[in-house]
Parts: C-alpha cells; structure tokens; sequence
C-alpha cells in the first residue's frame, strides 16, 4: 500500500468514504480515522496501528447532530459539558446506539465522543459526511504523533491517507469524562482540567481504576506514549549523573551532562513538546529520557499521566 500525503480535506474524506484509514490533525495529536459504521474499516485501524483489540476508539464528530447518531441517550451532565466545551479537547463517554459496531467500543456498549475544534479536522470531517472514529495516529505503545511526519514516520505503507497540517497546538490527547451514570467521571486527564470541569458540573469526579475492570478509555491500561530510550522522571534541581548517551526535558537548568537538552518557560510548553522531544531521541539513538516533575494542576496532571505511563516497563 503506498500512502498517500494530501493537503486537501475532500481528497482524504473520499479515502473514509471508500472503507479507508485517513490520518488528521486535531488540536490534541494527530487521530488515524475510519467510518465508525464501517466495521471493516475500523478493524483496518487496529490492524495498522498493532493496537490491542480491548483498547476502545473515540469517535469525532462534525456537528451536534452526529451525536446522536453515535449515543442512545443524551444526559443532562452531557448536554452541560457540550454546551460548555464543544467544540474543544473533551472526549465524552455516552452510551452507544445500536448503530455502532462494537469493534470500536472494544465490546463495550458506551462510545466516547469529541467535537474538534480545529479547523482542517472540521472541514475533513464535514466533508467525510459520517462519525470518524479516531485513536492517536502512531504504532501502539510509541509517543503520539503531533506532525504528519511523525506518523509518516510510524505508518508509511499502513495506512491510506495523511491529512497534512501543521503540528498539533496542546500535544496531549483530549480530556475522557463519563458520562453514561449519573455522576461525571473523569477517565483521562487531558487539556481541560478537573477543575474546568467541576467549573460546568461541581459533582464531577476523578476515576480511580480497580482491578479486573473493563478498559473505559483509551490510555488508561495498556503501555503508552513510550520511546524506545528510557525515561527516568527526576525532581526540579536533581543532581544527574548517568555514563549513557541521555536528554533531559523540563522548565529548570539540570545538573548533569546531556547529549540533548531542552529547556521549557512554561508546563502547557513542556506538554506541546513531549511527544516530538521523545521521537527525536529515538532518532538520535538516545539511551535515557530525564523528565522533570511538575505540579500536577491543570494541564501539568495531563503532563504527568503520559510521563508515568511513558515511564511504566
């Protein structure tokens, strides 16, 4: 399969509405995309991205009224966040119409729904015509792709289409809420805070995972967002000594000798650059990430989920 890199939305929505992969950008990271009533399709996703079957997709919508296409009911909670936060980074989990296949809720009967707000993700999607279910747009388990050439990178050959755009504004994938009970659960943390969200709805809660459960959003089981070089997370002025060839990423001057450093004024920076800083070590043949802590409120708990998940061995 030789994969096509088109800048024009109508090309890559034909890709969709022929039973194709199309990867796009969005404000989060790029999303690799196929028709969610397209089982087919949908099973191409996880087959090119080696993804794990229990591992469900988020469905993207162009308009409100794909929603409904997409969940058997609307509550009240999920009416008050799409008012609020549509479009933006916040994926909702609802639950699913008959009409969606269960390849993409990963058996589950709950589908998780988002609304991008950018702008070459709505026209793509407008002009696929149908709900585009979407996970990261990279080989599963290796850091999400925030430029085309990153997943070019991971799934030359594997995929039908790129959607070319400029790289991703957060860098971090969206906000997971469920909202399928009557209390909001906070699934994953994303550019939208908990905070942001107790702001819409105070009774908002944070998930806390117990074992044997079934997987209620991508991100939260299986290894994620890893490089091949290790990462070692180490508090704000550690001393670092290390005789390997290593990096550090993180807002404060190191102690300690790197073969690539990068240095950043702010946490929302620190999280635009995560992903691409681990691509780039890897290109490097860099052996040893050093990730700084930080605060872990509003987007910096975000940043810290993926640094822990990226950590995991």
């Amino acid at each position: 399969m030789k994969t096509v890199v088109t800048s024009s939305p109508i090309e890559a929505a034909d890709f969709i509405q022929n039973g194709g992969t199309v990867a796009f950008p969005t404000e989060t990271v790029y999303g690799l995309g196929a028709n969610v009533f397209d089982a087919t399709a949908v099973a191409k996703i996880f087959e090119a991205k080696q993804r794990p079957a229990d591992n469900p997709l988020i469905a993207h919508v162009a308009n409100l009224a794909q929603i409904r296409e997409l969940a058997s009911e609307v509550n009240e909670n999920a009416r008050n966040f799409i008012d609020a936060l549509f479009p933006g980074p916040l994926t909702l989990v609802l639950p699913k119409s008959d009409r969606v296949p269960l390849i993409a809720t990963a058996g589950l009967y709950t589908i998780g729904v988002r609304m991008p707000r950018h702008e070459l993700a709505q026209r793509f999607l407008e002009a696929c015509g149908v709900p585009v279910v979407a996970p990261s747009a990279n080989l599963s388990g290796r850091p999400s792709p925030t430029t085309w050439q990153a997943v070019l990178e991971d799934l030359d050959g594997r995929i039908d289409c790129i959607l070319e755009g400029e790289a991703t504004e957060i860098g971090l994938e969206s906000t997971v809420v469920d909202c399928s009970s009557s209390v909001p659960m906070l699934l994953r943390q994303g550019a939208i805070s908990l905070e942001e969200l107790q702001a819409v709805i105070p009774e908002t809660v944070l998930y806390q995972a117990t074992d044997g459960e079934a997987v209620r959003s991508p991100g939260l089981k299986h290894k994620h967002y890893s490089p091949r070089a290790s990462i070692l997370l180490v508090e704000p002025g550690s001393e670092i000594s290390d005789p390997r060839n290593s990096a550090y990423l993180g807002l404060g001057r190191p102690d300690g000798d790197f073969k690539k450093a990068l240095l950043c004024t702010s946490i929302e920076i620190y999280a635009h650059v995560v992903f691409e800083f681990f691509r780039e070590c890897d290109r490097e043949s860099i052996d040893a990430i050093y990730c700084e802590i930080v605060p872990e409120s509003g987007i910096g708990a975000a940043l810290m989920d993926r640094l822990r998940r990226a950590a995991e061995r």
